[in-house]
């Protein structure tokens, strides 16, 4: 006898790849949500010790704001405030001679022939040496100016 039946089979139950496709569905489900939810808890830890954190800087600098004053008195004293001054002017003086002499240097016609068009990159870092030259000179003389009329002497 034979031990295949007759009629066309039925399948009536799910197959067992079905089965574990669907448990990898919920297994996966099941470590994606624990995921989110240890994602948000670590959010509100980072923010509750962010609050505890910003009342910390807000006492210390209550605390501190009294004491500030008379640092910035001792900072602001001519024998730190003249040299920094001066070291800035000859800095960005020397800065801005040194960029004027490069760029004198590379238009003069006995050079022309030699010369490598400048990429970009160097192009913007010799502007952002001449913009910062003169915002350091222009902060300079602001300095002064505001030295002067508050403490009548440069």
């Amino acid at each position: 006898m034979s031990s295949i039946p007759a009629g066309p089979q039925e399948t009536t139950s799910t197959p067992l790849t079905q089965i574990r496709d669907e448990k990898g569905v919920t297994q996966s489900a099941i470590a994606w949500s624990g995921f989110f939810f240890a994602l948000l808890q670590s959010i509100c830890t980072f923010f509750a010790a962010l609050s505890g954190l910003r009342l910390v800087i807000g006492i210390s600098s209550f605390a501190l704001s009294a004491g500030v004053t008379a640092l910035l008195d001792r900072l602001h004293a001519d024998w730190i405030r003249i040299p920094m001054i001066g070291l800035a002017l000859i800095g960005s003086l020397l800065n801005l001679v040194i960029v004027a002499q490069l760029r004198r240097l590379r238009n003069r016609p006995s050079s022309q022939w030699r010369q490598i068009p400048l990429s970009p990159h160097k192009i913007r870092m010799e502007r952002a040496q001449v913009i910062l030259s003169i915002v350091t000179l222009v902060l300079i003389a602001v300095e002064e100016y505001l030295h002067f009329r508050w403490r009548h002497h440069f």
